[in-house]
């Protein structure tokens, strides 16, 4: 049985390492042309969007993100209540309306265990 050298093994994992990379910029840079799609349709900046934002939920602001969620653009802004609750609040990136606003999951799960904690407890 015939040994590999360890060059053709060196050169045989730069290539499954050069064709991963490969993969993942397509993938990357066809969300960021997603991105970019998204930000020229959008008719609300992420200034309008933030003060919006701020205007719903009190506290302060984490993030803001162009997304789309079931077929329209809209902006997610991350609030930080006062009460340490991290609210989402969502708007319509072409008419400024908010659409929703939420704790986000993580907020929802943990008061979820605390009030099961509480019921088996009383």
């Amino acid at each position: 049985m015939r040994q590999k050298s360890p060059s053709m093994l060196a050169l045989g994992m730069l290539l499954l390492a050069a064709g991963t990379l490969t993969a993942a910029g397509a993938v990357y840079g066809g969300e960021k042309k997603g991105k970019a799609e998204m930000a020229a349709a959008a008719k609300v900046t992420i200034d309008q969007a933030i003060k919006t934002a701020s205007e719903k939920v009190s506290g302060k602001i984490i993030e803001a993100e162009l997304e789309k969620k079931h077929d329209v653009i809209v902006w997610e802004v991350e609030v930080v209540t006062a009460e340490n609750k991290v609210m989402e609040v969502y708007i319509d990136a072409e008419t400024g309306a908010v659409i929703d606003w939420e704790k986000k999951k993580a907020e929802l799960k943990q008061e979820r265990k605390r009030q099961q904690t509480r019921e088996h407890k009383g």
